[in-house]
């Protein structure tokens, strides 16, 4: 990846709904040389997909919470199955596997609280754990989904 590239996913992760053109002005080329990194970019899985990003105030989904999961079960099976059951509830938006004193941080996005009741409880049938606990967070001081690109070679 070079200068041009890492220009073009920076602006990629600000509005990924720009135009060839403008972006290909943007990091100063012709649109079918800024193509062709486009192409090569998501061949390579660079670029995995675009996505629309929806403000969760506007669909009532004002609440979130990070979960934090241990477990005394540690088995390729229960792995399995915990994977598979917490994939499977829709307000559990990521999952993450820790080092540590915990072993899974949940991120779930609901309505309210009521709405958090109701994951927990389809949560704790998903696969036997030690302990389930939740923290709600009170203010996003900072959200991004931007990569930061700042420590690879600009040559």
């Amino acid at each position: 990846m070079d200068k041009k590239d890492l220009q073009i996913l920076s602006l990629l992760q600000q509005d990924a709904s720009i135009s060839l053109a403008d972006l290909a002005e943007a990091v100063n080329l012709s649109p079918t040389p800024c193509w062709r990194r486009l192409q090569r970019l998501r061949e390579t899985g660079v670029i995995q997909k675009q996505v629309v990003l929806c403000d969760p105030e506007q669909l009532q989904l004002g609440v979130t919470v990070f979960v934090t999961v241990r477990t005394s079960r540690h088995s390729d099976d229960w792995t399995r199955q915990f994977v598979e059951g917490t994939r499977a509830i829709p307000e559990i938006v990521e999952i993450y596997r820790m080092s540590g004193d915990i072993d899974y941080l949940l991120k779930i996005v609901v309505p309210d609280i009521k709405g958090y009741d109701a994951v927990y409880k389809r949560l704790i049938r998903v696969a036997d754990l030690s302990d389930v606990s939740a923290g709600f967070s009170m203010e996003v001081i900072k959200h991004t989904t931007a990569l930061p690109m700042g420590h690879l070679s600009q040559s």
